[in-house]
């Protein structure tokens, strides 16, 4: 199936990529995010306005869409590792303001020297058709295309297939990381020049 293309994400889009961040994340995650007194339809809020800012991790500047007849059914988030913190800071000061949550002491998920996937998500009608592996392809030709040489990513532990599947594209575990709680393993591609 090769009805989709891959291009930039827009602004306007910014409500389907919050709810694709929120499957990617799981919505224990999200929930647990959020707090205990505040709802995922609150944190569905928080997402959209992140991913609408240009100062985000989450922004639509940092998001690649997979489209089919105008719908976004896929999404992959990706940034330079070395910029986490000063990303992150829209995510902390808007949890905090939100949600009374302070998430500025969070551990590093990324580096310096690494694209980030920090988020990918393809619908679930729209999976097992060759999308995530044509996001994925995206994020080392954006990881050439920056001078970065590797495109780093977690996956968790407890999530076989997906670790196969990254595997299989030519990703390696280089070591151990925890993110919201969750232990993963961090996985990396050596991006290196065009062919």
């Amino acid at each position: 199936m090769n009805d989709y293309i891959v291009r930039a994400a827009r602004a306007d889009e910014a409500e389907v990529i919050a709810t694709l961040i929120m499957e990617a994340m799981n919505h224990e995650c999200c929930q647990w995010f959020a707090g205990p007194d505040h709802t995922l339809s609150d944190f569905h809020r928080l997402m959209t306005e992140l991913v609408r800012r240009t100062d985000s991790q989450y922004s639509y500047l940092n998001t690649s869409v997979a489209v089919i007849s105008s719908q976004v059914v896929g999404i992959c988030i990706t940034y330079d590792g070395g910029k986490l913190h000063q990303l992150r800071r829209a995510f902390v000061e808007a949890s905090l303001h939100e949600f009374g949550m302070d998430y500025s002491s969070m551990d590093d998920e990324t580096q310096a020297g690494e694209l980030y996937i920090d988020s990918l998500c393809v619908a679930e009608p729209y999976r097992r058709k060759g999308i995530a592996t044509a996001l994925i392809h995206d994020s080392i030709e954006k990881a050439r295309a920056q001078g970065l040489p590797a495109v780093g990513l977690l996956v968790d532990n407890d999530n076989p297939r997906a670790e196969h599947f990254y595997r299989r594209l030519g990703f390696t575990h280089i070591d151990n990381n925890t993110w919201g709680s969750h232990p993963m393993k961090h996985m990396v591609y050596k991006s290196g020049p065009r062919p």
